[in-house]
């Protein structure tokens, strides 16, 4: 006779939980009642995936809490203890058939997994299925913890990782279901593997294809692991490919922005040094231009006015270098539509109805192509800004330094004469 799922399927709980908390040994650190949780959970999902019926998940999930019962008392034949146990509390509550199901679900997890049927193929790749999970390398690390404490094994990390991959690339699901769920995150583990082992045995590389190879099936077909790898491959070269733009972007905006305050700090130091002089110049030289009886000194008016058209003439270039030019600031909603408008800079949109400014970037962040051609048109002018003021800065320095040089001798023949 059969009870009603919840009832049963509790009642299992309880016992399998109570179980492993007296009799599993704590040096199985990676067949513990975590794992059992995990595995009915993976089977529970599994089950739903594939359309099972009521009576068939109940069976399914019973046979998942007592799959690894067994291994109280060691690995070795475990699945048959687990059997055991199994039958000693289910067989007063379902029937010999479906009793016979259960227990040939425990025995299929046994590897080489061989699953005959449905049932047995779900059980066996939920009792896999951190292969593909997140929680991958942590119970990599206590089935390693596991096997050291309970064998005396794989405390190599190079024996490990080969061990560990050759596991990953000869095994393979048995339901779509379980592909479709897994193999994706499961690819990604085995990539990570093949860097582990390159790193621990750089004179065997490992490449791409030599994985692919190794992952072919049996009867001499590939299976879909080909094919999710180099998905793999190429999803991990177009994030490094967007990482490498946004670095781009990221790095030339820096320099633009480093080389606009160096010009604006250079044409500062110009206006500032040149200010002094004039300062100084019409303090102290202008006053002794004239002589005792009233009349101009040609010999200092001379480079004095030299050295003050200098002086002017630098500061009027530094001023251009670093002034501000006013633009009209607004975009209309066709411009955005036709993507014309960079809203990236203030100066295009200072004018524009805040309505419009907050339509306009969502529109440019749910067009990538428009954001980064935003991106370059907004590079491109400022470097056009950072041309012209580097061009100003450049006039107003040759100025400065050839003027001064032109003051100075003419000051020198001035005293000579």
């Amino acid at each position: 006779m059969s009870s009603s799922t919840p009832s049963l399927l509790e009642a299992t709980e309880a016992y399998v939980s109570a179980y492993f908390a007296e009799y599993m040994p704590a040096k199985y650190v990676f067949h513990d009642l975590e794992h059992t949780v995990q595995t009915v959970a993976a089977a529970k999902m599994l089950a739903e995936a594939c359309q099972l019926e009521a009576h068939q998940t109940e069976l399914l999930l019973l046979a998942t809490w007592f799959h690894d019962t067994g291994y109280a008392q060691g690995p070795e034949g475990h699945e048959e203890r687990s059997c055991a146990l199994a039958k000693a509390f289910l067989e007063d509550k379902i029937t010999e058939e479906d009793l016979q199901i259960v227990l040939r679900c425990i025995l299929a997890t046994k590897i080489p997994q061989q699953p005959k049927d449905l049932l047995e193929q779900i059980i066996c790749d939920a009792d896999l299925s951190h292969l593909g999970m997140k929680s991958y390398w942590e119970r990599n690390s206590k089935l390693r913890q596991e096997f050291a404490q309970t064998r005396h094994e794989f405390t190599n990390d190079k024996v490990w990782v080969e061990f560990e991959l050759e596991f990953m690339l000869t095994h393979e699901y048995h339901t779509e279901a379980a592909r479709a769920l897994f193999n994706k995150r499961k690819a990604k583990h085995i990539q990570q593997l093949v860097k582990q082992k390159r790193r621990l045995n750089p004179d065997q590389p490992l490449t791409i294809s030599e994985i692919v190879l190794l992952g072919e099936s049996d009867n001499g077909g590939p299976n879909d692991l080909k094919k999710i790898l180099e998905e793999s491959e190429s999803e991990l070269k177009m994030a490094r490919f967007g990482r490498g733009v946004e670095t781009m972007y990221r790095t030339t905006y820096r320099t633009h922005t480093n080389l606009s305050a160096m010009a604006d700090s250079k044409a500062n130091l110009m206006l500032s040094v040149n200010a002094i002089v004039i300062s100084i110049l019409v303090s102290n030289l202008i006053p002794k231009l004239m002589d005792g009886s009233g009349h101009l000194n040609f010999k200092l008016a001379i480079p004095s006015g030299l050295l003050l058209v200098t002086c002017l003439g630098s500061m009027i270039f530094a001023t251009l270098s670093t002034r501000p030019k006013v633009t009209e600031g607004k975009f209309t909603r066709e411009d955005i539509r036709q993507r014309k408008a960079n809203l990236l800079f203030f100066g295009n949109f200072h004018s524009m109805p805040l309505e419009d400014f907050q339509w306009g970037i969502n529109e440019m962040l749910r067009d990538p192509d428009f954001l980064y051609s935003s991106m370059s048109r907004d590079l491109y002018f400022l470097g056009r800004v950072l041309a012209q003021k580097y061009h100003y800065l450049s006039i107003c320095y040759n100025i400065f330094m050839y003027g001064l040089i032109v003051s100075l001798l003419a000051f020198a023949m001035a005293f000579a004469l």
